[in-house]
């Protein structure tokens, strides 16, 4: 090799050692003579020392050298000098007085610092990626990621699960989001589908007898992004036989608190994560990935209000709607009209109509209230009595500030959920070295879905429900239990999973319920429902976002910045220039033609 040690692994042991770097030039000091030059490789940073008077040769080379060229150095480590020492380095006792030098490869003076920290437009970093990966934070990111897989393959191959590999290329099912379709030369008019999970492959090895089986997973899905989320993404994929619920959350729960406590000694994480019912998730947080990090939960103040004199109140009430809010405590005095108008735009961009704000003025007692002591834009629609309730529902005291939406359901929870993650963030409630890991239990099996006036999974429809449920896929589909379990953290899902059907008469009965024919189900999912016939055992799994978990793990807000070659917010890929145009050639070899409207 072109080196004997490794930039960053150099230390006072090595003392009087002669070594050979190689790597880039982070960073060129001259101090006129003296030329400091912070060698980096893949390990880190050391301070190679170029002494015209020692070697001139070498002095040469590094006069020549700047930022980013490649370098090769021969020398010997030294001590620093005392007081010289930099203890923000890991090789900060020492240095390599050079003997010799070579550049390897000059470099162009790149778009954007690499050794400094700064904010650069993403879609040039994405341009060069190649760069950006160069820089300390984003580097330290991917390595981050590559512990996290191996710790993930140690952990479940010390418990007797296989890793094996599925198929990219399958057949479109439908599973909820759109399909990345792949034409088939040989069979025209045909498509393969890539797969948004390996989900009925890991359920046919179950049917097969591999009792534990994982596979970190590469997943498509052709959907809408956002921060943590990208067309192509790579999971855990996890499923066990002859299981229950408690044995999928158990063993999830000391895979990650191992995890967490090995790639983030520095990070506060229980060491049993609270489990939290999907129903109590939605009225505490307003969300079924709570953040439960920080307080500001939600309470249901309709009762209050049962007799308000406010019309819109009266009006959301009467259409079955929730009048919900949250206490900011001592939020009284601190919120300008300026805040609270930037706050009712906020919980708007949800859906919600609006935002009515109730200060409680002075200091004492709630019970001791008076007219003047209650600061809101329709003081005048309430009544003390009732604005005493509401701070009796809100634990609130004098000096607190209550914030209230009312409309349907669904539109309140989410309006009022990115309220209190926006109120966290001004306010300075979230302790960024915590990593608040709960499940999230108790699922509903269907959902009302207001646009397509139908019951909707709220998991996907191989999972399984209570044997007792069945009557009420044909009375009452709201109260039918999926044995389903999220992972949740610091308000991220980075985890699903569920018990799954095992059975084929259950299967058609979810299938029935969802208005798929038995002559469809047939078509797209016969060969699951036939491999069912044929012995298979109960099990259940579950999948692992590992970009969600990287991201979360490393402190990043993006899971562009643990991803080597993500996409941007478009699914474009600015290095490569893909999605791109292809030749007609290739177009006529797959049997299509494109119409461009």
């Amino acid at each position: 090799m072109l080196k004997t040690h490794a930039c960053g692994e150099l230390r006072e042991e090595n003392v009087g050692q002669e070594v050979t770097l190689a790597g880039w030039v982070h960073r060129r000091r001259d101090h006129g003579g003296l030329i400091f030059i912070d060698l980096r490789d893949n390990s880190g940073l050391v301070q190679v020392v170029f002494n015209p008077a020692e070697m001139s040769e070498a002095h040469d080379v590094a006069e020549q050298a700047r930022s980013e060229y490649v370098l090769q150095a021969r020398g010997v480590v030294h001590r620093r000098r005392p007081g010289t020492e930099n203890p923000d380095l890991a090789t900060g006792e020492i240095e390599v007085h050079a003997k010799s030098a070579e550049i390897l490869n000059a470099a162009k003076t790149p778009p954007f610092y690499i050794n400094e920290e700064q904010d650069v437009d993403e879609l040039l970093r994405l341009r060069y990626r190649y760069l950006d990966l160069r820089r300390p934070a984003i580097h330290q990111n991917i390595i981050l990621r590559h512990k996290l897989v191996k710790y993930i393959r140690d952990f479940l191959a010390e418990r007797g699960f296989l890793e094996i590999e599925t198929p990219i290329l399958l057949k479109s099912t439908p599973e909820g989001a759109r399909d990345y379709l792949v034409p088939s030369r040989v069979s025209p008019g045909a498509f393969y589908a890539l797969p948004q999970s390996p989900q009925q492959l890991k359920q046919l090895l179950m049917v097969a007898g591999f009792e534990k089986y994982f596979q970190i997973a590469r997943c498509f899905r052709d959907e809408d992004l956002r921060a943590d989320r990208q067309p192509e993404f790579t999971q855990l994929d996890l499923e066990m036989s002859f299981v229950d619920e408690e044995d999928i959350i158990q063993l999830m729960e000391r895979m990650h608190f191992g995890m967490a406590r090995m790639l983030r000694p520095d990070m506060r994480i229980a060491s049993s994560f609270p489990r939290i019912t999907y129903d109590d998730a939605l009225s505490r947080y307003g969300s079924d990935k709570p953040d439960i990090r920080f307080g500001l939960e939600l309470r249901d103040f309709s009762s209050a209000f049962a007799e308000s004199e406010f019309a819109i109140f009266r009006s959301v009430l009467a259409d079955g709607g929730q009048i919900r809010g949250l206490c900011v405590p001592d939020g009284a005095e601190g919120f300008s009209r300026r805040d609270i108008d930037t706050l009712t735009t906020l919980v708007q961009t949800y859906g919600a109509k609006g935002l009515v704000s109730i200060a409680l003025l002075g200091s004492g007692e709630v019970d001791l209230l008076a007219e003047d002591d209650v600061r809101s834009p329709i003081s005048r629609y309430l009544k003390v009595e009732q604005v005493k309730a509401v701070a009796r529902l809100a634990g609130a005291k004098r000096g607190d500030l209550l914030l209230i939406v009312a409309d349907k359901p669904r539109v309140a929870n989410n309006a009022l959920d990115g309220l209190r993650r926006e109120l966290s963030q001004r306010l300075g409630l979230i302790d960024e070295k915590t990593l608040a890991f709960c499940h999230v239990v108790d699922w509903p099996y269907f959902e009302w879905d207001e646009k397509t006036q139908r019951w909707d999974p709220t998991q996907h429809v191989f999972t399984d429900f209570p044997d007792e449920d069945a009557p009420l896929f044909a009375t009452d589909p709201s109260r039918v239990r999926a044995r389903k379990y999220d992972l949740v953290c610091n308000g991220y899902e980075v985890g699903g999973g569920s018990i799954r059907i095992h059975k084929r008469d259950k299967q058609e009965k979810v299938f029935g319920a969802l208005g798929i024919s038995m002559d469809e189900a047939q078509e797209q999912f016969g060969h699951l429902l036939e491999a069912f016939e044929y012995g298979a055992p109960p099990h259940g799994g579950v999948a692992i976002g590992i970009d969600r978990l990287s991201m979360l793990l490393a402190g990043a807000s993006n899971i562009r910045d643990v991803m080597a070659f993500p996409k941007t917010q478009s699914a474009s890929d600015p290095l490569f220039g893909a999605p791109s145009l292809v030749s007609e050639e290739q177009l006529k070899e797959l049997h299509i033609r494109v119409v461009r409207e």
